[in-house]
């Protein structure tokens, strides 16, 4: 009987946690049904609801390829990312590459803006003749992470048992094969984790792409959405429905990955 007040407590607590996060998309979805008067109502559901704001958010601008050019550069920027980080944070961690200065110097770059580094990356992608290229802001937004997936592996590294690793070295296994065949499949949720988590962070990204992508070819989702501001008049109908449809990738794939995802993020890489 004692614990019928603190189950009670934890359910309103997880109430009050799900109304937060749901709230504000819940009246996203209202406003895509709303009409340009009933908006400015400010009534939480609409009065005369209309489908209108879904076709005119597709023809306003071309949102299917934006949402392509933004699944195309996440996915692109998440894999190189990872491919990337993996075995320069194992040759840190376990090989003491650098151990004394490179992680912390690795994580101290994440700390300056953005901003800083805009107009050097702009030149550099013209020189190589990346720009305005989803292969370009993909390379930016997969080195840009590099900081953020070392942060997430090495907790997963660390915990790997030297004894296996010793193991695989006895049995003739260098250090890429020790690497590949064995501490990959080991930290396997790990690395699921820090894919999506960096996939996110590129999908999402505003400043960047704005510099680097110049035509609607290569525009990605977070900038096609600001098209819809308009010089006098902001349908908020159809931001709210072209914002729908920006968050269902994201949603989906959290979705279908979220048992990496917890599973990455709370168990740790090794049972």
């Amino acid at each position: 009987m004692n614990r019928l007040p603190a189950r009670a407590g934890a359910a309103g607590l997880v109430g009050l946690t799900a109304v937060f996060f749901l709230l504000p998309i819940a009246y996203l979805v209202s406003v895509s049904f709303k009409t340009k008067d009933d908006v400015l109502t400010g009534s939480f559901l609409p009065h005369g609801p209309t489908l209108a704001n879904w076709p005119g958010a597709f023809s306003a601008a071309p949102l299917v390829g934006f949402i392509g050019n933004s699944v195309l550069v996440a996915t692109l920027s998440a894999l190189v990312t990872v491919a990337l980080t993996l075995p320069a944070a194992y040759a840190m961690i376990r090989l003491k590459v650098a151990e004394g200065w490179l992680p912390q110097a690795t994580l101290a770059s994440y700390m300056a803006p953005p901003v800083v580094a805009l107009l050097p990356l702009f030149f550099l992608l013209k020189f190589t003749g990346l720009l305005n290229s989803q292969l370009g802001l993909a390379l930016v937004y997969a080195f840009g992470n590099v900081p953020v997936a070392f942060w997430l592996l090495a907790p997963f590294l660390r915990r790997v048992p030297l004894e296996i690793e010793q193991a695989a070295a006895i049995d003739g296994a260098g250090p890429v094969r020790t690497l590949v065949s064995v501490v990959a499949p080991m930290v396997a949720p790990g690395i699921a984790a820090t894919a999506i988590i960096c996939g996110v962070l590129a999908y999402n990204e505003f400043l960047l792409a704005s510099a680097f992508t110049l035509s609607g070819e290569t525009r990605t989702l977070p900038v096609g959405l600001s098209l819809f501001q308009g010089d006098r008049l902001v349908n908020f109908g159809q931001i709210a429905a072209a914002s729908l449809a920006a968050i269902a990738p994201v949603y989906l794939i959290a979705l279908f990955m979220q048992r990496f995802l917890v599973e990455g993020l709370a168990h740790g890489g090794v049972k």
